[in-house]
């Protein structure tokens, strides 16, 4: 839930009860879309400022995500400017009121007399801020302010949250690396990475019952399709609960395991089972590979629509559609029906517990976060997800399994692969393009179409 500060302005000479009723509505609006509230109001251009330090004393040393400047009627500039500029480095909303219809004609207390002599000002001054206006006739934008408070909280905690990565760079691979310092400065999240060594130290010291118990009372939920080895049910749940331990005294929000190189090859186990117990008995956000902006992505994805922001990898490309997948697990809260897997080996890699679920359908929001020449981008489109045709990976045992994934009908696919940044990308679903272009503007973050 987000917390805003809401300053309610109305000029000195404009009846008092006015301001009050139209602020007291507007405040009442918001609370109803669940954002938490310190109110002040009305303030007004008094000669003694009287108004002004009363507010600026009420806000001082509290806590809270954004400022909504909510403009009920005219009201100078300079009134507004000496609260902001106390927050200066808080998100804010500039929110217009309207006047009303009383027979038959317009009343207005000139509300965006006031928000259009401030905009400008507000935009000089460097202020990050979204503006919103009301109007005669239609619903409040209560919804909107909300939106960016949201997305407001979403960028306070993802300035101090954390990924780990065991190990880095999985298959040498180039897009899935990310630079330190840059990462920092922009999105605030620390990337931590630790050894393999500390993940199998820890696995070492997993006892027998600790397992089983996983095994019974996680594990079980899933539907098998066909019995899997007791001993690949035994390192799902050991190395489940090693890197569990991890992420646990480090605070980890996001985590992904070196797979390829790491798991696959060094300790012989695909860590398919890993991934799903982690997101959805622990609810983090987890990816294959190493992938350091896809991990940033998906938490973006998440703290601003608190969906599981799963990864999906493209296979195919069509004229209307892609088909993205994953060769190895989805979370469960994107399964349509029950968790279903199975036991399955792909070229030389050992045996693992591969998930084969069929994935929700619908409207979703597919994005990326990316650097070009060391700025800051989110690749983001909208697209249908359906069910896809029967589809395989060549490699896997045969019969071969039916990958998770979807097909998603997009509304300009070229346009979309001159753009694409990676070969993953995480999903949401429902258009989320506003809090998420929200989160991006609080970043300084550009959004690519």
């Amino acid at each position: 839930m987000a917390k805003a500060a809401f300053v309610g302005f109305g000029e000195v000479n404009t009846p008092k009860e006015l301001i009050v009723n139209k602020c007291a509505a507007a405040l009442q609006a918001l609370k109803n879309e669940g954002v938490e509230t310190i109110s002040v109001y009305p303030v007004t251009d008094d000669y003694e400022e009287k108004d002004v330090n009363a507010a600026i004393a009420a806000l001082k040393g509290q806590e809270f995500d954004y400022l909504v400047v909510c403009i009920a009627g005219w009201i100078p500039t300079h009134a507004v400017v000496k609260i902001t500029e106390h927050f200066r480095e808080k998100p804010m909303v500039l929110w217009g009121l309207c006047g009303w219809m009383e027979d038959g004609r317009i009343v207005t207390t000139a509300d965006q007399a006031g928000t259009t002599a401030i905009r400008k000002t507000f935009y000089d001054l460097g202020y990050t801020f979204k503006y919103v206006y009301d109007i005669i006739g239609l619903p409040t934008n209560s919804k909107k302010v909300a939106q960016f408070g949201t997305a407001a909280a979403a960028a306070n905690k993802l300035r101090h949250a954390k990924a780990g990565m065991a190990g880095y760079r999985d298959m040498n691979l180039y897009g899935t690396q990310h630079d330190g310092p840059s990462l920092k400065r922009v999105v605030g999240t620390e990337i931590e990475t630790f050894e393999m060594l500390d993940m199998e130290q820890r696995y070492q010291k997993i006892t027998a019952e600790q397992k089983d118990a996983v095994i019974k009372n996680c594990m079980s939920k899933w539907n098998f399709l066909k019995e899997a080895k007791r001993e690949g049910l035994e390192k799902a749940a050991g190395y489940y609960l090693a890197v569990k331990e991890i992420c646990d005294e480090r605070g980890y929000d996001a985590i992904s395991l070196k797979d390829v190189d790491g798991m696959k090859k060094l300790l012989g186990f695909p860590p398919a089972p890993i991934f799903m117990l982690l997101a959805d008995e622990e609810g983090l956000c987890t990816i294959p590979e190493n992938d350091c902006l896809g991990s940033i992505t998906q938490m973006m994805v998440k703290y601003t629509t608190g969906q599981a922001a799963p990864y999906l990898e493209f296979y195919e490309f069509f004229e209307d559609s892609v088909i993205a997948g994953v060769p190895d697990y989805v979370p469960a809260a994107v399964v349509e029906g029950d968790v279903t897997v199975m036991p399955a080996a792909f070229g030389e890699l050992s045996e693992g517990i591969l998930n084969v679920s069929k994935v929700k359908t619908g409207e979703l929001t597919m994005c990326r976060l990316t650097t070009i020449d060391g700025k800051y981008y989110m690749h983001m489109v909208t697209g249908e997800g359906k069910t896809p045709p029967k589809w395989e990976e060549a490699g896997w045992t045969q019969p071969a399994p039916q990958l998770p994934g979807l097909q998603i009908f997009l509304q300009d696919v070229p346009a979309f692969a001159e753009n694409v940044m990676c070969q993953h990308y995480i999903i949401s679903y429902g258009d989320n393009t506003g809090v998420i272009t929200d989160l991006c503007k609080i970043l300084g973050i550009e959004i690519l179409k």
